[in-house]
């Protein structure tokens, strides 16, 4: 049965769970099923992309009114994890995105707010590059923005970044840049002349990211294409606690989709061993404490996630500088990184028990949910998290909220 969702803003309010399930559910079915060859191929995921598109999920915070769903982010956080369990790629090149949809929904009203969200309804993505190589911004960035000279202020972006994630499949770029010695971002046309993209991210997990080199020759930037404050200007943000909360709604899907592959794979198997307690696997009750781990890490990661957006909508409800709120929040993220990481990684280990050395078959890839999780684990790395975490419940020390990456 074909489920019909009206799409005119005119006649509905915001779309329930249901109806967003019906809308991107089978749309998240076909990426899943192209997930392993596009791992083996190393191919970026343009096509998913595409049907993401045609379906609009970069509208999913844009009001009805507007063009989009009018999701809550508790919805849209939701949503994120079953995208991360069909393809684990996809939400992480998605990630400045969100947030910069979410800018625009705290911006004060006016045409150039109702432009950028109506843009986002019409499909537009935007990417970023704010990491740079080498020296990166311990102190500040080498990627700069300075006056072109022209009377209308216009300003002309120098630099290389990397870890470019999510740009090869975006229209726009957020990149983070140095003005005068103050952090900016900025936001340029994907395709504008001395824009040059490299697919060179060569990690072993989450290949398909589009996280590559990006360098700016002399690009021409608009004077109102200027954001705002740069990634790394201190001081206390949502966005912090809201970016990491995408990493983890990726581990989360990463979870969910190692238990369906693995659980699937076990029904069907019927080769067991002379000592093994049943004659089929899914009867063994080894096995199946396996599969419990499994499901037990997909589901305790979706609510973590879960009751943390669930504060976030609550501070972008209210108050956006309520320290107090901002400070619970970012605290809370960092507990649920502290949990959720070793309990993925843990969980796409212990997989590999329930059979022998055909499940690890080339053919099955089950080891990409491993190297999948491993890597976006990586972004923001645990040890450093939990040494933050350590201080602020001793010391009662500021939680950083800002930081930078490169040689001191």
């Amino acid at each position: 049965m074909t489920t019909t969702v009206s799409t005119d803003p005119a006649i509905r309010a915001a779309y329930t769970d249901e109806e967003l399930d019906a809308v991107f559910g089978p749309v998240f079915a076909r990426i899943a099923d192209g997930a392993v060859q596009r791992e083996q191929d190393r191919s970026l995921a343009h096509d998913a992309v595409a049907a993401l598109n045609e379906v609009r999920f970069g509208a999913l915070r844009v009001p009805v009114e507007l063009g989009g769903y009018g999701a809550s982010v508790r919805q849209l956080f939701r949503q994120l994890i079953n995208l991360a369990a069909a393809e684990s790629n996809l939400p992480q090149a998605l990630r400045v995105h969100w947030w910069f949809v979410e800018e625009q929904l705290l911006a004060e009203p006016g045409p150039e707010r109702e432009r950028w969200l109506r843009a986002a309804a019409d499909g537009v993505l935007i990417g970023n590059a704010i990491t740079e190589p080498g020296v990166g911004a311990i102190d500040r960035y080498r990627t700069t923005v300075t006056p072109d000279g022209s009377a209308d202020g216009d300003l002309r972006l120098t630099g290389t970044k990397y870890y470019s994630t999510g740009s090869l499949y975006s229209d726009h770029i957020v990149v983070a840049a140095d003005r005068d010695g103050e952090r900016v971002a900025v936001l340029v046309d994907a395709d504008a002349e001395g824009v040059t993209q490299h697919d060179d991210w060569d990690g072993f997990g989450q290949r398909l990211t589009a996280s590559g080199t990006t360098e700016f020759d002399g690009v021409s930037v608009p004077a109102d294409r200027i954001l705002g404050p740069g990634y790394g200007t201190p001081g206390r943000t949502y966005g912090t606690a809201y970016l990491q909360l995408v990493q983890l709604s990726v581990l989360a899907g990463i979870a969910q989709r190692a238990t369906d592959d693995v659980a699937a794979w076990v029904r069907e198997r019927t080769r067991t061993f002379t000592h093994a307690a049943a004659d089929l696997p899914r009867h063994d009750p080894l096995v199946q404490q396996v599969i419990g781990r499994l499901s037990s890490t997909a589901w305790s990661a979706r609510t973590l996630v879960g009751e943390i957006a669930g504060q976030l909508e609550h501070i972008l409800a209210t108050d956006t500088e309520d320290t107090d709120l901002l400070d619970r929040v970012e605290l809370d993220v960092a507990h649920a990184q502290a949990l959720v990481i070793p309990s993925v990684l843990d969980a796409t280990t212990q997989l590999f028990e329930v059979g022998g050395a055909s499940i690890t078959s080339e053919k099955l890839r089950l080891d990409r949910h491993w190297r999948n999780a491993r890597t976006i684990s990586v972004h923001n790395p645990l040890i450093y998290k939990l040494q933050t975490v350590g201080d602020h419940v001793l010391n009662g020390s500021e939680l950083p909220y800002a930081w930078s990456a490169g040689k001191r």
